[in-house]
């Protein structure tokens, strides 16, 4: 069957329907199988999209991880002046999201690959509910990966289970130069705030 986080999942189609409920937004997602999440909408997404600070003005903005997209498609619909990305590395969901944001009408919403995503872009806001079960080294790499392309006033929010090592992940992520809070704890889950890197990462 593979991974959600496989290239090409091997798992036949199943389509289906997640609703989404995101702030003052309601809405459906088509979703299907061999993505994260497919038959519902995962409780870390849901303590992110309750809990997280909203774009309060038009930028450009990353979902780090889309799946099917109920994160990329609320940050779009809540702000259609931005422009939004989401990225993953699952085809499947890729197509899911592009599908979802057209369906919804989300024309500011790009959904691609990680290496389509130019180069010089920089990122007002990022959110994500990281795929911690790639490892903790992929998911540092990843990590670091995006958060240095935030801008100078950045900030990225991300959602990992507290029994998954939140609190380790902050830690590391402040000895990498990326000032940490926890903004919220709820239903086992931690939301951090991450701001623009603003030291060398601390050897050892």
């Amino acid at each position: 069957m593979g991974h959600y986080f496989s290239q090409r999942p091997e798992a036949r189609s199943r389509p289906g329907v997640v609703p989404v409920r995101a702030g003052e937004l309601d809405f459906e997602l088509g979703t299907d199988a061999g993505v994260f999440a497919k038959d519902h909408l995962d409780k870390g997404t849901a303590v992110l999209l309750d809990e997280m600070p909203w774009p309060d003005t038009d930028g450009t903005v990353l979902d780090l991880g889309c799946g099917y997209g109920p994160i990329a498609c609320a940050l779009a619909l809540h702000r259609p002046g931005s422009r939004v990305y989401g990225i993953d590395t699952n085809e499947r969901a890729i197509e899911l999201t592009r599908a979802n944001a057209e369906r919804l009408g989300a024309a500011n919403l790009t959904a691609c690959a990680p290496d389509e995503v130019p180069d010089a872009l920089r990122f007002d806001y990022l959110y994500s509910n990281p795929p911690v079960r790639i490892g903790k080294a992929a998911l540092h790499e990843l990590l670091l990966r995006w958060l240095s392309r935030l801008t100078e006033d950045g900030r990225a929010y991300l959602v990992v289970q507290r029994n998954l090592g939140s609190d380790s992940l902050a830690a590391w992520l402040i000895a990498q130069g990326y000032p940490t809070e926890r903004l919220a704890s709820h239903r086992g889950f931690r939301v951090l705030e991450v701001t623009a890197r603003t030291s060398e990462p601390q050897q050892g």
